[in-house]
């Protein structure tokens, strides 16, 4: 069992297993997702300047946040950005108060990560929430997206379909390199076929962007409480599920605080927040980073270093969306998310008694129903756990026999 190690004792060297699974761990978690990001954050109103600034200061949270947790507790702590977060503002759309309301939602979202770590009993009512519900809101919310490749096929046959083979081929042959793939062809379709604007690539060089907060209560119910409970109940709990998966026993609280304290630093700059890694957390923790389970966390915090370097880069592949159609992009969003829709459905259903109340958050939250500005993620977990509470007390009040 790999505890953490005290942080006085001295580095050892990273090794070339180690370096090669953290840089893969990069890649692979940029590429197959910054569109997501990037489409979640113009949904909630933020300009090619903004998204872009976002998606920089996200890269570079958490990057830091890998390398110095990573450093610190000397296990493999993967750090992403909550992907599933990005797939909810994409969904949720523009609040009262534009991208300065999301904003201020980011920062009531991160605020109460960093009180999930602080205070334990906050942190189990997160994980009290009925699963099949917030695996179905997180299904409903993916839903829209995963639909963008058969769009793209119909809209655009010839390149949405070169996206669609290339992702369905690599993944048969190795599933890791599945979006990265099929990014790369979405960037040549659409260099090759594209009319850029003079300028429209913009500079390479990032430039960051502050946002003053607002803090409307609409955004407050509709974006920062589902937000929360998507990047808990998605990310954070089972990356430590991954870690524990591969041995590694870290304590829960710090390593929530200190995401949600990076969060915050992100917020003002247009990062929605960022979260303990899941898919690219089993890359570094796993065998694939070495043999040694002790020196596994340099492949954590290589990845991060990366990171840091990739959003850099954040500005030109931001304009280089922007400028392209959306539809492919959309496609691509949509493929990289095909997995976690179907891991979100399959838990929502698993239960047969709680399958009505899953179905009824499903279909409330896909529908994009809006109430009082509060979007549909908020409306399809009330709206289920109305029908999951009214089925548990009818259960309780049938008398044997009739």
């Amino acid at each position: 069992m790999a505890e953490a190690m005290p942080s006085g004792l001295p580095l050892t060297a990273p090794a070339a297993p180690a370096i090669a699974a953290g840089l893969l761990a990069a890649f692979v978690g940029f590429a197959s997702s910054f569109a997501v990001i990037v489409k979640g954050l113009t949904a909630v109103g933020a300009t090619p300047a903004q998204a872009a600034s976002g998606l920089m200061a996200l890269s570079i949270a958490m990057g830091l946040c890998a390398v110095i947790l990573s450093l610190k507790t000397r296990l493999p702590v993967s750090i992403a950005w909550s992907t599933p977060g990005a797939a909810l503002l994409a969904t949720t759309g523009m609040a009262e108060g534009g991208f300065a309301a999301a904003i201020g939602a980011f920062l009531v979202c991160s605020a109460l990560i960093v009180l999930a770590g602080l205070w334990r009993s906050l942190g189990r009512w997160v994980a009290a929430v009925p699963a099949a519900l917030a695996n179905a809101m997180l299904a409903g919310v993916l839903l829209g997206l995963c639909l963008a490749p058969v769009k793209a096929v119909i809209q655009a046959p010839a390149m949405g379909l070169a996206i669609v083979i290339a992702w369905a081929v690599t993944a048969k042959l190795r599933r890791l390199y599945a979006v990265p793939v099929a990014v790369l062809v979405a960037a040549l379709l659409i260099a090759t076929t594209t009319t850029f604007p003079a300028g429209s690539l913009g500079d390479l060089w990032p430039r960051a962007e502050i946002v003053m907060p607002q803090f409307p209560l609409s955004a407050m119910i509709g974006i920062a409480l589902p937000l929360f409970i998507v990047t808990m109940a998605s990310q954070n709990i089972p990356g430590i599920a991954i870690l524990n998966a591969n041995g590694y026993r870290p304590a829960p609280g710090p390593l929530f605080t200190t995401t949600g304290i990076f969060s915050l630093l992100a917020a003002p700059f247009g990062g929605h927040g960022v979260n303990l890694a899941a898919i690219t957390a089993a890359l570094c923790a796993g065998e694939e980073a070495g043999p040694d389970p002790k020196a596994r966390y340099w492949a954590a915090a290589i990845s991060g270093f990366a990171y840091i370097l990739l959003g850099l880069g954040a500005q030109a592949a931001t304009a280089f969306m922007t400028a392209a159609p959306p539809i492919l992009i959309e496609a691509v969003a949509g493929l990289a998310l095909l997995g976690a829709f179907g891991t979100a459905l399959l838990g929502a259903m698993k239960e047969a008694e709680d399958r009505e109340a899953a179905v009824m958050t499903f279909l409330v939250t896909a529908s994009g129903l809006s109430f009082f500005g509060i979007g549909g993620a908020f409306w399809g977990l009330a709206a289920g756990g109305a029908v999951m509470a009214l089925g548990r007390w009818r259960r309780g009040n049938r008398q044997p026999g009739l």
